[in-house]
C-alpha cells in the first residue's frame, strides 16, 4: 500500500512538474537549450504584462522510511557521504568502495573519492542548489532509483541514487552522475 501511495505521489508530481512517463528514462530534469528564442513564426511570446504565471505546484512530501528519505541528507548536509557514521546506510557495492576510501586514507597514502559526490564533484553554492534542486522516485518492488538534479552556476546535473530494500529498510548500492558519466561502484581505491 505505501509502495503504491508513493508511486501515486510521484504520478501526480510528474504532470505538475511538466514530465511524463517516458522522460523518467532521459529527459528527466533537462535544462532547456541555452538562449531558446522566447517566441518564433507562429509562437509569439507570452504578454505576461497582464498576467501572473501560474505558481509552481507543490512539491510531493518526502515520506518518512522513502528512498528519497535516505537520500535527502545528503544534500542537507554535504560531503556526508564519506562520513563513517553514515556507512549504515550504504550496501555493497557502494560500500566496499567506501570503505577501501577510508582505508586508503587512513594509511596516509591519499584520497580516492571526491567529498563533493552528492554534488557530482562540482565547486557549489548552497543556497543556489537548494532553490534548484529536485528529486523523483522510481520504487520497483525491493529496488528503487532516486534522481537529484539541480543546476550549478547555470551548469544542469543529474546523479542516480540506486537503493535496495534490505531487513525493511531503504540502503544505498550505487550512486552514478549522468552527467559527469561516473559510478561510485566503479572506483578503484586501493
Amino acid at each position: 500500500m505505501l509502495r503504491r501511495l508513493v508511486l501515486a505521489l510521484s504520478l501526480v508530481s510528474m504532470p505538475a512538474a511538466g514530465l511524463n512517463g517516458g522522460a523518467l528514462a532521459q529527459d528527466l530534469f533537462r535544462a532547456p537549450p541555452q538562449n531558446a528564442p522566447s517566441g518564433g513564426a507562429g509562437n509569439p511570446p507570452a504578454d505576461t504584462s497582464s498576467a501572473n504565471p501560474p505558481a509552481p505546484a507543490p512539491a510531493a512530501p518526502v515520506l518518512p522510511g522513502s528512498p528519497t528519505a535516505v537520500v535527502k541528507p545528503f544534500y542537507e548536509h554535504l560531503g556526508l557521504e564519506l562520513d563513517l557514521a553514515e556507512r549504515k546506510n550504504f550496501i555493497d557495492p557502494a560500500k566496499t568502495v567506501l570503505d577501501k576510501s577510508d582505508a586508503l586514507r587512513k594509511s596516509g597514502q591519499g584520497e580516492c573519492l571526491d567529498p563533493n559526490m552528492a554534488l557530482d564533484n562540482a565547486d557549489y553554492d548552497k543556497l543556489a542548489i537548494d532553490k534548484s534542486l529536485k528529486t523523483i522516485e522510481a520504487v520497483n518492488g525491493d529496488e528503487a532509483k532516486v534522481v537529484v538534479a539541480f543546476a550549478v552556476e547555470g551548469n544542469a546535473h543529474r546523479l542516480e541514487w540506486k537503493l535496495r530494500k534490505v531487513d525493511g529498510g531503504w540502503k544505498i548500492s550505487d550512486l552514478l552522475s549522468v552527467t559527469g558519466e561516473w559510478a561510485l561502484s566503479q572506483y578503484q581505491c586501493e
